[in-house]
């Protein structure tokens, strides 16, 4: 058994979401956790909590001290002023999502929703009784970018809470201050608000940088609420502790008014272990962004050498990259099945994330080398074993092909 089928036996053995989900001996490539384990100053605070045994309800002391180690790595890292006291503790970013429509936002306007998308952003408002109006994003040049025009239309059509993820997910895109601006401006004109989920912000690549969108101006402090975690950075999702950001006195004051259903659910573990991860784990970040940095640029190259027809730009930030596939002919609708069946890997596919994501698949590649590797020489093999299985086209099918 070579050094990769251990590895990733051993994944499978943890019972990982990423290497369970779709059944046995699957190459896991889908949920958003990464296969590093997580930085030792977290897993020292756990063990400790545990010693102790902090097993039981949320102490205010400890909350206080996870709002203080959030603001302050707000500070070292991006340069945002915020105070401590409005770091507000929540389970994850999708009750950050959830209490933003439901609480923050005109009752039962539309969500903008930028595509393609995190999957709930999709999903969430439908099952609060809201539609979504989704905004395209446009390909310019190298990049994704917004559409303004039709960001400004859809806020003419009702659309009141726009959805911005930076850095992007799935398209890796970090947007700067003069974008960030840009959009402020729309949204400000409309009287409009913003959900920021800034929750990949620590997982940025050199020669890029994290703005934070609530910090480009008051207008933007004004509408926008910021959901912020350690979660994906330092792989502690299953902990359940996020926080929003409250930047203006109305939202300060309309959350004092929320009841216990909206907001809790924060893991007293989870705020432990983020606490730590703000404070003590900016090292092994360092290294964990290094070697993400690494596997970006083996996926372009892999997929240079095996799937030459597969496009793919690597992300400014997140450890996910964004594939097209269109030009493989590959059985729709779902890539995802068809990868998952044939090549034994699973992905995240693109429809999921909204119509512009039809005929792409989003692909995790926080693992290590050899089983990247792995990954891509299955999905390969799969395209080419059904390439070679399709019948040759006759006289009759190449004339169409040529006029």
């Amino acid at each position: 058994m070579s050094d990769d089928d251990v590895t990733a036996q051993a994944l499978r053995d943890a019972g990982h979401l990423k290497w369970t989900v779709s059944g046995p001996g699957l190459l896991g490539a889908c949920a958003a956790e990464m296969d590093y384990g997580t930085a030792p100053p977290v897993t020292a605070a756990l063990a400790e909590a545990l010693r102790k045994n902090l097993l039981g309800y949320l102490p205010p002391g400890l909350a206080g001290g996870l709002g203080e180690a959030c603001a302050d790595w707000q500070r070292r890292a991006y340069g945002w002023d915020v105070a401590p006291a409005d770091i507000r503790l929540l389970p994850d970013v999708v009750r950050a999502f959830h209490v933003a429509v439901e609480h923050f936002s005109r009752p039962g306007s539309p969500v903008i929703v930028p595509v393609p998308t995190f999957t709930p952003f999709l999903t969430v408002p439908g099952l609060l009784g809201r539609r979504v109006i989704e905004v395209g994003l446009v390909r310019s040049g190298s990049r994704y970018v917004y559409d303004l025009d039709a960001l400004d239309r859809a806020y003419r059509q009702g659309g009141h809470l726009l959805v911005l993820c930076n850095p992007h997910n799935p398209l890796g895109r970090v947007l700067d201050a003069g974008e960030l601006t840009a959009i402020s401006e729309v949204v400000d004109r409309h009287g409009g608000r913003v959900f920021s989920d800034e929750v990949h912000a620590p997982l940025v690549y050199a020669g890029h940088r994290h703005v934070p969108y609530a910090s480009t101006s008051s207008a933007a402090a004004h509408h926008t609420l910021t959901a912020v975690s350690a979660s994906k950075a330092w792989n502690i999702a299953g902990l359940k502790c996020a926080q929003m950001v409250l930047t203006n006195d109305a939202d300060r004051a309309r959350w004092e008014g929320l009841g216990r259903l909206a907001t809790d659910g924060t893991s007293i573990l989870g705020v432990v272990a983020g606490t730590a991860a703000y404070r003590d784990g900016a090292a092994w970040l360092d290294g964990v962004r290094a070697r993400l940095d690494r596997n970006r640029r083996l996926l372009r190259d892999l997929l240079r050498d095996h799937l030459p027809d597969v496009g793919y730009l690597p992300p400014e930030g997140t450890y996910l990259g964004w594939l097209d596939c269109r030009r493989l002919g590959l059985p729709g609708p779902d890539l995802a099945a068809f990868f998952r069946s044939e090549a034994g890997v699973t992905t995240v596919d693109g429809g999921s994330c909204g119509a512009p994501g039809r005929g792409f698949v989003r692909l995790n590649f926080a693992t290590t080398e050899p089983i990247l590797t792995r990954i891509v020489r299955r999905m390969a093999d799969a395209v080419h074993r059904r390439a070679s299985a399709m019948p040759a086209p006759g006289p009759r099918d190449f004339a169409r092909q040529t006029t």
